[in-house]
């Protein structure tokens, strides 16, 4: 028997154009059904979900192919690709903060009718906040909802691998910006500016930002830039000038951190949950770290009790993510 809140779920994606959650969601219900015994009710389900398939494959054969970019030669060392599915609206963020992202995808996506104007959407935009809080997940969302390719850059990596010749990299990463419209993250925007252990790296990483300041600058490609930062306070001012809007991220609220747990545990009845307790257990996580967290209930609750979880599954599940999940 499905339950409320897997129902509220499942009604939930379909509204919102989510079809990986919804088939992730009755895939759940069907699997449920099957251990309950219901095994004609998970059988019809699936052959729904399969069906449903089949006619979406069949409407995009007869669509024009959409060119899938993928870094080449040189440029596959330097980025990665990816094509996400995922929306804003699967994100656990503050409403400000959701709201003005919605924003920038209004903006990108009438984009002509700003133009007509003489405007320009914004694309330069800087992530700031704490590991775990949603900055990458928010770059994959941005590429979700523009049906964009996602490349990311790790700009660590560059400084390391490639001593010497770090900004000529960088060069390429721009003109595939200049040449391939995608959302382009760049992860680890503090090595440009932290303190490096060897006297080389000091160096090389100065180069790097100085490159990355004029690149980016001279930047007028219709592509989204992001930059996600864990210390924003270790960036030089200049660097803040060149983006058109920064957004800060935070550890969860108390209301946050269940709407974490609850997206993580559709499948589960959490109606005998203490909530209170959980949400004690809950401050000072990162979202990515409850998520977790809860997940990892989920495996113990499946394999040794019989898929009930109860509260002290998941406060020893989150417990030992907040330590670290060492043992």
């Amino acid at each position: 028997m499905a339950s409320a809140a897997q129902i509220i779920s499942l009604v939930r994606s379909h509204t919102k154009g989510d079809r990986s959650r919804f088939e992730q969601i009755a895939l759940q219900l069907a699997a449920d059904a099957a251990k309950r015994g219901h095994s004609r009710v998970a059988e019809e389900l699936r052959d729904l979900i399969e069906e449903a398939r089949n006619q979406i494959a069949s409407i995009e054969r007869t669509r024009d192919p959409i060119p899938m970019v993928r870094p080449k030669g040189e440029l596959a060392g330097l980025l990665s690709a990816s094509f996400p599915l995922i929306r804003l609206s699967s994100l656990v963020l503050p409403d400000r903060l959701s709201e003005a992202l919605k924003r920038i995808v209004k903006e990108q996506r009438e984009r002509d009718k700003l133009d007509e104007f003489g405007l320009s959407p914004r694309r330069k935009l800087l992530l700031s906040g704490p590991p775990g809080t949603g900055k990458t997940s928010t770059a994959a969302a941005l590429a979700g909802e523009l049906s964009l390719p996602l490349f990311t850059i790790e700009l660590d990596g560059i400084i390391t691998k490639y001593m010497g010749e770090s900004a000529s990299k960088l060069r390429l990463v721009f003109e595939s910006i200049a040449n391939n419209r995608g959302v382009y993250l760049f992860d680890e925007l503090d090595a440009l500016g932290a303190e490096r252990s060897m006297p080389n790296d000091v160096g090389e990483a100065r180069r790097i930002a100085t490159a990355f300041l004029k690149f980016l600058e001279e930047d007028r490609s219709t592509s989204l830039i992001l930059a996600a930062t864990n210390h924003a306070k270790l960036l030089d001012k200049a660097l803040f000038r060149r983006f058109d809007a920064i957004f800060t991220y935070g550890l969860p609220d108390q209301t946050q951190a269940r709407a974490v747990i609850e997206n993580n545990l559709t499948t589960f009845d959490l109606s005998s949950l203490d909530w209170d307790s959980l949400m004690g257990e809950t401050n000072g996580m990162s979202h990515c770290d409850i998520a977790r967290g809860a997940i990892d209930a989920a495996r113990v609750a499946v394999l040794d009790h019989e898929g009930i979880l109860d509260s002290r599954l998941l406060m020893t599940a989150l417990s030992e993510r907040r330590n670290g999940h060492t043992f």
